[in-house]
């Protein structure tokens, strides 16, 4: 029989914290009981792994499982799904109409956050008035769906974490520290208090806690790597 060390290499996750598409996947791992192994790529480089598996985009995350790579956040949810089908909980709802909404609505999360809140960071040049106005227009948009995925529940997914929650909530931690650092408000119980209740109780799931840490530590790595309290740069001259 393989050796424990050898079970828990079966399933290796390339990728580099914090990015919001690493924490989908290891959420998801969390979720399902998944043993993996994380291996962080180079910052500023990429690996020679990466690059074998993952040759068209070149981009983290990166999941490798038996030695076979998948790539791109939403796809690898979509594949834990059904590689760990014996594995509750199940990702993705069995209806196909709740799952055609939540895969909608996950789409519309990564239109409407990742450049928004670079922008927000100081990790991209923008209007950081109109970033934050997008960012919230979103979130509120967001709230009427989670009355329409969750059923007034606790999750999107229902009772419990589901694709949807994994999709938004790999943004929660950013979305904090943006408000602390350009001293706005987003995620606010008076604007969208289901959505900021449903954040409390989704950081605080066992599968999520440790992955998505205090927001002092985006923070932190905000200022020390994206120049977000300093001068903002041009991420096309990177």
């Amino acid at each position: 029989m393989p050796s424990e060390k050898q079970e828990e290499a079966a399933v290796r996750v390339l990728g580099r914290w914090p990015s919001p598409y690493v924490i989908r996947v290891l959420i998801a791992l969390n979720l399902k009981g998944v043993e993996h192994e994380m291996v962080a790529e180079p910052k500023g480089n990429k690996s020679e792994l990466l690059l074998a598996s993952n040759p068209v985009h070149k981009k983290i995350p990166v999941l490798i499982h038996n030695g076979r790579p998948i790539s791109e956040s939403l796809v690898i949810l979509h594949t834990s799904t059904s590689a760990w089908a014996s594995q509750a909980p199940a990702i993705l709802p069995s209806d196909p109409h709740a799952r055609a909404a939540e895969r909608f609505w996950a789409q519309y999360v990564d239109d409407k956050f990742p450049t928004a809140i670079r922008v927000l960071r100081g990790r991209v040049v923008g209007d950081k008035e109109e970033a934050a106005a997008e960012v919230s227009a979103a979130l509120w948009q967001l709230e009427g769906a989670f009355v329409e995925c969750g059923g007034g529940k606790g999750y999107f997914g229902s009772d419990g974490v589901g694709y949807l929650d994994i999709a938004l909530g790999s943004h929660v931690g950013w979305i904090r520290a943006v408000e602390r650092i350009n001293g706005v408000s987003l995620l606010d119980a008076a604007k969208v208090p289901r959505l900021a209740a449903w954040a409390d109780r989704l950081c605080a799931h066992p599968a999520v806690v440790d992955v998505l840490p205090d927001v002092d530590r985006f923070i932190e790595f905000s200022v020390q790597n994206d120049g977000a309290l300093a001068k903002p740069v041009d991420e096309a001259s990177k």
